[in-house]
């Protein structure tokens, strides 16, 4: 395995990602080519946007109320994972605006600290009475920002 960093393909990061979760491989993860299939680490990135919510914000992953909806998703894959390999998701709100917000994440496997994949993902505030796009709570900017240890709005 290449020392981590070492793949010019994997950028700097511009902010710490300080939220990690592991992520258990299963078997049907695995595709014909012997490693995980690009759709599994949609799944992956899922648990770590959930995860990050439950943990961050208040009421974060609670379905029963209006949230957030992703709108956009951006992965590279940059190296193999396979069924034996341990990973987790690292997930940072590296922007907030009125509307909007900005996770950035990446699955690494923690023991090498060799990057898999680098995500971008953009959610929305969404009130789902009307279905149209709502401002981010208050709550949820200071909650983050306070988590993330800087100003991320816009």
């Amino acid at each position: 395995m290449a020392l981590p960093g070492s793949n010019p393909r994997v950028p700097v990061l511009q902010y710490p990602l300080r939220h990690a979760v592991q992520v258990q491989i299963r078997f049907s993860d695995i595709d014909l080519m012997g490693h995980v299939n690009n759709n599994a680490y949609m799944s992956y990135l899922d648990i770590g946007k959930t995860r990050y919510m439950i943990d961050v914000t208040p009421g974060g992953a609670d379905v029963r109320n209006d949230n957030v909806v992703i709108v956009n998703v951006n992965v590279d894959f940059v190296g193999p994972t396979y069924l034996y390999d341990h990973i987790e998701v690292r997930t940072a709100v590296t922007a907030i605006s009125e509307h909007s917000l900005v996770m950035e994440q990446r699955i690494v496997c923690p023991e090498t600290g060799d990057v898999r994949c680098i995500a971008r993902t953009v959610l929305v505030g969404f009130d789902k009475a009307t279905a149209t796009t709502r401002p981010i709570s208050p709550e949820w900017i200071e909650a983050i920002e306070r988590y993330e240890g800087r100003r991320l709005r816009r």
